[in-house]
């Protein structure tokens, strides 16, 4: 979109005005990409969309999202993490303002697969600018703030759009959402610079991006890192495809509260996990290189066990709790998923080295999602929830094998 800036150190002050700045992008990205399910029921009436479509809607985003995450994350490699950046927002919320316009259930699959294409081509690029401005002392407090966009994102989605839709339509919401987009990309072209310092030259080879992924699979550190990320992806499409559904029929709550309690209780919880496990991991990392991944780990033995809790408990107090330490702890473990990539991954393939876990976990994922479905009938919500807790427990300890080094490029030719 423009020149790649001058190859100068950035401002520390700039630093994290950036992380600021891409934290609102993907703010916007969750809530472009959820508010479509908090208007399900105006749309469902005038289109005449069926409960499975809309189930059909969200599948369709999720695979699309998921297989072009690693292209995504290769481009953004070649091509330069801001042009990817804006690029990635204006056309999702070019798209957010069609789906207003969208007159069959047929156009909005078409829409959706776009969307999906288009949101994947963000976060890889987003998070390899944020790591290249910020180094091992800061790297995992500036990633867990920009994490926490995840969980406003998702609150807005829901609240303001069901409340702009009750007053001036669903279709309205798409419309001031997108954009909105559309104007803070223009904004970007101008305020987001280009951290290219460190950044190879493109590649013409048309089978650059298999090497590299080769090369950054056999990264020592780097498959344990892709297990432990697909299975806490896991736990978490399990959780909030089915939470709802299981507090409505296991619980008695309301749609309404079950819609709440679902995801306010995980996500204070994340949000304060987030703030602590970046300062946490800066802190630690100062004496010991593992420290990041020594955050991850109690992180994760730290959800773990009230994930079960919570598949378990009939007492919604304890529910309340266990949610709230469950996100606790998953949050301690999302904000430094990078920082221990980077530390075995070269500046110019981090992008592609996120796109793979993305793509592993929005895959594994989907599949956890949809399968739980079927086996509800035999097992019970409650039970899936606390086998994903043993699932996440054992993840726990996998981090333990996490050693990312940089492997010397002879070795990888």
């Amino acid at each position: 979109m423009t020149a790649a800036s001058p190859k100068t150190q950035p401002t520390r002050t700039y630093a994290w005005l950036a992380v600021l700045l891409l934290t609102f992008v993907w703010l916007l990205n969750y809530l472009d990409r959820q508010v479509l399910f908090s208007v399900f029921p105006p749309l469902q009436q005038e289109l005449h969309i069926s409960a499975f479509q809309l189930g059909l809607l969200g599948t369709t985003f999720l695979w699309v999202y998921a297989f072009c995450s690693p292209i995504a994350g290769y481009l953004a490699d070649k091509v330069g993490s801001k042009r990817m950046i804006c690029a990635s927002l204006l056309v999702w919320s070019a798209v957010t303002v069609a789906t207003g316009h969208a007159r069959t259930f047929t156009q909005l699959l078409w829409l959706r697969s776009i969307m999906g294409i288009s949101e994947a081509c963000y976060l890889p690029a987003g998070l390899a600018l944020i790591a290249a401005y910020h180094d091992q002392r800061t790297r995992a407090r500036a990633i867990s703030l920009h994490y926490s966009g995840t969980y406003i994102g998702t609150v807005l989605g829901g609240t303001l759009g069901g409340w702009i839709a009750t007053r001036y339509g669903w279709r309205s919401v798409f419309g001031i959402f997108g954009i909105f987009g559309c104007a803070y990309a223009i904004v970007l072209v101008f305020l987001l610079r280009e951290q290219r310092s460190e950044q190879s030259q493109p590649s013409n080879s048309s089978t650059a991006i298999r090497q590299i992924a080769s090369r950054i699979f056999l990264t020592p550190g780097f498959r344990p890192l892709l297990s432990v990320f697909a299975i806490a992806s896991i736990c978490d499409w399990a959780i909030y495809t089915w939470m709802p559904l299981y507090l409505f029929e296991s619980f008695h709550f309301s749609l309404t509260k079950a819609g709440f309690t679902a995801t306010f209780y995980m996500k204070a919880g994340g949000f304060a996990g987030l703030l602590i496990g970046g300062i946490l991991a800066d802190a630690w990392f100062r004496r010991s290189p593992r420290g990041h991944v020594f955050t991850q780990t109690i992180g994760l033995l730290l959800a773990a066990p009230f994930l079960i809790l919570s598949g378990l408990t009939h007492t919604p107090a304890v529910l309340y709790i266990a949610m709230v330490l469950f996100g606790l702890g998953k949050g301690m473990y999302d904000g430094n998923t990078m920082p221990v990539l980077c530390e075995g991954i070269a500046p110019e393939q981090r992008a592609t080295a996120f796109g793979m876990l993305n793509f592993a976990g929005t895959f594994c994922g989907g599949i956890v999602a949809a399968g739980a479905g079927k086996l509800k009938g035999h097992f019970g919500l409650g039970t899936i929830f606390s086998l994903c807790g043993g699932l996440l427990l054992f993840a726990g300890f996998l981090t333990l094998r996490i050693r990312m080094r940089l492997r010397s490029a002879s070795l990888l030719e």
